[in-house]
């Protein structure tokens, strides 16, 4: 998987784009945790000593477009209550929907682990995609301070956060910000791009 941080992060990118106004940075923490929600399977797995390649192991059904969808309906309807000034319930749930999904894209992206059960709990396949650019992170904090988890860390943040802080920048009244935005956008492709011919 790739680490929490940069599920977060894809999540507050996506935020940027669909979310803006008084409420903004509400929406885009509550799509920051509908995407890092999906790796609580990691904690029921070991607690309730869960096979990784059952249902509900990693990557199974808290990583399925079905549960994406209903942790966007459930975070669409808290928002929506909650907040004085929010956008449309179904752009809402759009977003966090997208939020959440981009959890299990991202996995599928992975160069390793078992793939991503898009489809449970009709179908416990596994998927990746045939493009696998994300080397997988280490599970534990320790494991992070390594010298692979630095790596990992490190190629993490040129293939996310370009993205995000473009997004998170990006100001049509200021044409400063909108061309920092915009070298970043392009620095964000160039990096992808590379990360194809791996």
């Amino acid at each position: 998987m790739p680490s929490v941080f940069s599920h977060a992060i894809a999540a507050v990118a996506l935020g940027a784009v669909a979310a803006g106004g008084r409420s903004r940075a509400i929406v885009w923490g509550l799509g920051a945790l509908c995407a890092v929600a999906p790796d609580l399977d990691v904690v029921t797995s070991y607690v309730f000593r869960i096979p990784y390649d059952h249902i509900l192991g990693h990557r199974g059904l808290s990583h399925s477009l079905l549960l994406a969808a209903v942790l966007g309906m459930l975070a669409a309807v808290v928002a929506h209550r909650t907040l004085a000034e929010s956008p449309s319930m179904a752009k809402l749930w759009v977003f966090f929907f997208v939020a959440a999904a981009s959890h299990g894209l991202l996995d599928s992206m992975t160069d390793g682990g078992l793939g991503v059960a898009f489809f449970a709990p009709f179908d416990n396949t596994r998927y990746f995609l045939s493009w696998r650019p994300i080397p997988v992170s280490p599970m534990s904090v320790a494991g992070l301070m390594t010298t692979r988890g630095l790596r990992v860390i490190r190629w993490e943040f040129a293939l996310f956060w370009p993205f995000a802080i473009a997004a998170a920048l990006w100001d049509k009244r200021s044409s400063a910000r909108t061309v920092i935005a915009a070298l970043l956008l392009i620095a964000g492709t160039v990096v992808w791009f590379q990360a194809l011919s791996l």
